[in-house]
């Protein structure tokens, strides 16, 4: 493994898609939705023998600090980092670099979600390997793009020019110039994107060498550059950012860099992804019984189909009667149902409940 390469794995965000399972203290990175490791444990578990465990930083909020510690317990304790106040993925991101920077101002490092369900570790080490070298050889930001299976309207695109010419040794996985990126489409623009067949869904990773990316946020977003600059040059960087990172201007990082950038390159991925947006998404992975009804649980059920059921209570059973199309979830305290069609308004939830339920 290469001491000068860094992850930062940024694992903050709301709990409102995965309502009443997931909860602002508690999103969907942190729950066991598959039966088996949070979607964070196989974030870091995805980085073994690719960047060293000591050089992988987590950066998260204070109202999840705590679960994020408890379940990246086999990380340094110093390498977790709650932001002050929520700023958006720009500031987010700047002070992830700045924390890189402080260690090593010469390291080249990914930038990923934790909240991203990716089964085939070893294509995904293939496509971050020459990701890193790509960038490393370059003074280029580097993306990975998700090649569409449909004309998704909810994903950011990238639309990808000719093939990169780079220096450096040769890749398995070739990158290519990135024209422009695109914003959230429409249906009918999403469709065009998807036949023209040289997008990519933006899945939020990005490669950098630290010089590089610093040098482009001068030019495109001083203020950030400078929080950085203030953040490796600190002797007491928790008051640095505690003082600094509520003052920043909340931005995207696309916004704010990616999109104004000299040159960006991106690598298609190789490897399954799927960013498990909504119950819907969950749906799949789930267990099937009866007529299409997608379950965690053993089910009791007449007459009733195309059901989604996600019983986290011990010790209760759910039946169903006569009843198509709901999202059914039961926690120890809540109880959720749902028409699936209305999968993505269950955020719209959160002002009719009480503090205690977000």
């Amino acid at each position: 493994m290469n001491t000068n390469h860094y992850a930062l794995i940024l694992a903050g965000g709301s709990g409102t898609r995965f309502w009443p399972l997931s909860r602002n203290a508690r999103p969907k990175q942190l729950l066991n939705l598959f039966g088996g490791a949070t979607l964070l444990n196989q974030t870091i578990t995805r980085l073994e023998g690719l960047i060293p465990k000591e050089n992988i930083l987590i950066l998260t909020n204070t109202l999840q600090e705590s679960a994020v510690r408890e379940v990246a317990s086999e990380l340094p304790a110093e390498n977790i980092f709650a932001e002050p106040a929520k700023r958006d993925t720009a500031p987010a991101v700047a002070l992830g670099i700045a924390l890189v920077a402080a260690r090593n101002p010469e390291a080249t490092m990914v930038v990923l979600p934790s909240d991203q369900l990716i089964t085939d570790v070893d294509a995904f080490q293939s496509v971050m390997a020459d990701a890193l070298t790509a960038a490393e050889n370059n003074q280029a930001l580097v993306t990975i793009g998700i090649k569409p299976t449909w004309p998704c309207p909810s994903f950011g695109y990238i639309e990808r020019g000719t093939p990169a010419s780079i220096d450096g040794p040769a890749l398995d996985n070739e990158p290519f110039e990135v024209t422009r990126f695109r914003e959230k489409p429409n249906p009918e623009l999403a469709e065009t994107f998807l036949r023209q067949g040289n997008f990519a869904w933006n899945a939020g990773m990005f490669i950098w060498s630290v010089p590089t990316v610093t040098a482009e946020l001068a030019q495109h977003t001083p203020e950030l550059a400078q929080f950085i600059g203030e953040i490796k040059e600190s002797t007491d960087i928790k008051q640095t950012v505690a003082e600094k990172f509520p003052t920043l201007t909340p931005i995207s990082i696309d916004y704010a860099l990616m999109e104004n950038a000299s040159r960006v390159l991106n690598i298609e991925a190789t490897f399954d992804w799927d960013d498990v947006g909504s119950w819907i998404s969950i749906a799949k992975y789930l267990d099937t019984q009866g007529e299409n009804n997608q379950t965690n649980t053993d089910l009791a059920e007449i007459d009733s189909e195309n059901n989604i059921v996600f019983n986290a209570r011990k010790n209760s059973k759910v039946a169903l009667l006569g009843v198509d199309d709901l999202i059914v979830v039961q926690t120890d305290d809540a109880l959720l149902i749902a028409n699936r069609h209305q999968a993505d308004a269950i955020k719209n939830l959160m002002p009719l409940l009480s503090e205690d339920l977000h």
